[in-house]
C-alpha cells in the first residue's frame, strides 16, 4: 500500500466528503458486506457489460497487490459480478478490496473470507463471460466519475473518490476536519452545561447569517 493510502486508511469517509464539499461520494446504496470493513487505494478500474464478467477475472490479474478493483456493472442488480471463489483470487492476488455498482452472490462465503466488497446487495444469478468489457479506463461507478489511480476510500458510511490530482490536498484538510471534530467532541462530551452553550453559540451565529 502506498504510503498516501496508509494515510487515508484512517481518516473517516465522512471527513473526506466535507473535505470534497460532498461531491465524489457514490451512491449510498453501495455499502460494505460487513461494517468494520475499510478499504484505502488507487482504483483499478473495470468498465463491465451487465452480465459479463470475463473483464473482471482479466483485472484480477492485472491489477497490483493493494489496489481497489472499482467495477462499473451499470447498477445491475440480477447478475452477480463474482461470487466467492472469484472474490477469492482477488485476496489471493493482494487485491485490497472491491467496489462495485451492482451485486454480488455467495455472500456467506465472501465474509467468511473477510474481504472487502463494497456493492449493491447480492443475488443468486451468474454472469457469462463473453469479454466486452474494458480495463483502466474512465468509468463512473455509483454516479461518481473514477479514473485509473484515484483514491479510493471506503467504509460503514459508504465510498468516497479522491482525484489523484487532489489526493494530498484533500488528504490534509480531511485531517483538519477530523482533529476539530474530535476536539469539538471532547468538549461537549458529558456536560449538558457545555452542550447547551455550544447550540447557544452556533445557533446564535447561524442567525446572523
Amino acid at each position: 500500500m502506498s504510503t498516501i493510502a496508509s494515510q487515508y486508511q484512517n481518516v473517516p469517509t465522512t471527513c473526506i466528503s466535507d473535505a470534497l464539499q460532498g461531491l465524489t461520494n457514490m451512491d449510498s446504496s453501495i455499502k460494505p458486506l460487513k461494517e468494520e470493513y475499510r478499504i484505502a487505494g488507487r482504483a483499478f478500474t473495470v468498465q463491465m457489460p451487465i452480465g459479463d464478467n470475463l473483464t473482471v477475472l482479466q483485472a484480477i490479474r492485472e491489477a497490483q497487490p493493494g489496489d481497489v478493483l472499482v467495477i462499473d456493472a451499470k447498477g445491475d442488480t440480477y447478475r452477480a459480478i463474482a461470487g466467492d471463489f472469484i472474490v477469492g483470487l482477488a485476496q489471493t492476488l493482494g487485491i485490497q478490496g472491491i467496489v462495485v455498482d451492482g451485486v454480488i452472490r455467495d455472500i456467506i462465503g465472501i465474509k467468511q473470507l473477510d474481504f472487502p466488497v463494497f456493492c449493491k446487495g447480492t443475488t443468486v444469478a451468474a454472469s457469462a463471460k463473453a469479454g466486452w468489457g474494458q480495463m483502466n479506463v474512465p468509468i463512473s461507478c455509483g454516479g461518481t466519475s473514477i479514473s485509473p489511480g484515484d483514491m479510493i476510500v471506503g467504509d460503514a458510511d459508504g465510498v468516497v473518490v479522491i482525484p489523484q490530482s487532489m489526493e494530498q490536498q484533500i488528504l490534509s484538510q480531511a485531517l483538519d476536519k477530523l482533529a476539530k471534530d474530535q476536539a469539538r467532541e471532547a468538549s461537549v462530551s458529558g456536560n449538558p452545561d457545555a452542550v447547551r452553550a455550544y447550540l447557544d453559540e452556533f445557533l446564535a451565529h447561524a442567525k446572523r447569517k
